[in-house]
């Protein structure tokens, strides 16, 4: 992505049929930031990263599970998934959302 240049995150990243479309918007040693688009049907598997991650809702709604607790994200939601915790995403309709990752130590 440009750096000071204006641009409208929806239009970041276009939806594609049957799939999930993830693009970085920046990346650094400290942490980075990606845009995901999530087609409806599709899912991603569980992980765990040893960093926070904020997850912000930009387009549609999706279940989010961190430890095994259910959090139901709409459009202009967002939460922290705290370092260590196993989640997984499973979308409710296409969805996109902001990723972004905190490198600032492990936990």
């Amino acid at each position: 992505m440009e750096k000071a240049k204006q641009m409208i995150t929806l239009e970041i990243i276009e939806y594609v049929e049957n799939a999930v479309v993830i693009k970085t918007i920046l990346k650094k040693s400290s942490g980075n930031i990606t845009i995901m688009s999530v087609d409806t049907g599709e899912g991603l598997t569980e992980k765990t990263s040893p960093f926070d991650t904020f997850v912000q809702v930009v387009d549609g709604k999706v279940e989010l599970v961190i430890s095994n607790k259910l959090h139901l994200l709409n459009t202009g939601d967002s939460i922290i998934i705290p370092a260590h915790s196993p989640n997984h995403i499973r979308p409710d309709g296409r969805f996109k959302m902001i990723l972004t990752v905190l490198k600032s130590g492990y936990e």
